[in-house]
């Protein structure tokens, strides 16, 4: 599976902080990284809430999100390196400078790193994948892995021969040809494509709701 870094800009305010925690739950989700859903929603809260306390409302703001090796890793980039975040032991009632408290007990790992005009505050989450290509034993992904397999050689020139693993392209390519064929199966017995691709997207909204 491929895991491909991806990164958004945005100006850092409270009203931010829902949609990027949906946002990393969806990226989490196609990456079948369910079981650091919620610890990676929690560090994108409290990283981007640390920019708009200490940084300010408003401030130009970059979360940055890929695979390091077996382990996910989160950034947030802001333009002050004059602000570090600290580790701080909040009474359990305090309502400031939990922030970092709560990564460090949810994350393997965290750190600051200063880079010329910004700062880097990343953490990384430990993940049940046995290499940055592995799916965490998503047993939906591994079906589908195989039945791309297939398909590619039955697609595949007389003659020609297909690698171990499909490239991210041609992976791609050859999901539209197996969803185009199966809507021609469908329409040839009778059945509503439409009808069937949203109980499809119902169902899978569903399975990547549900903890793992």
């Amino acid at each position: 599976m491929s895991r491909q870094p991806w990164d958004l800009t945005f100006a850092a305010a409270p009203e931010e902080v829902a949609g990027l925690r949906r946002l990393m739950r969806l990226h989490l989700g196609r990456w079948g990284l369910h079981e650091v859903v919620d610890e990676a929603q929690l560090c994108v809260s409290e990283l981007v809430s640390n920019v708009i306390t200490h940084v300010g409302h408003g401030t130009p703001t970059t979360l940055a999100v890929s695979v390091n090796g077996t382990r996910l890793r989160i950034e947030v980039h802001d333009p002050d390196t004059r602000t570090l975040p600290t580790l701080m032991a909040a009474e359990a009632d305090s309502e400031c400078g939990r922030g970092m408290a709560l990564v460090d007990a949810v994350a393997d790992r965290w750190g600051v790193l200063l880079r010329s005009g910004r700062k880097v505050t990343w953490c990384e989450l430990d993940t049940e994948i046995m290499s940055p290509s592995d799916h965490g034993g998503d047993p939906g992904v591994s079906r589908a892995e195989t039945l791309l397999d297939v398909y590619a050689t039955t697609k595949a020139p007389p003659g020609s021969t297909i690698g171990d693993r499909l490239s991210t392209t041609m992976a791609e390519e050859a999901v539209i040809g197996v969803i185009t064929d199966f809507l021609h199966w469908l329409r040839a017995h009778g059945k509503d494509p439409d009808e069937v691709l949203d109980h499809a997207q119902t169902r899978f909204e569903s399975q990547i709701r549900e903890p793992r």
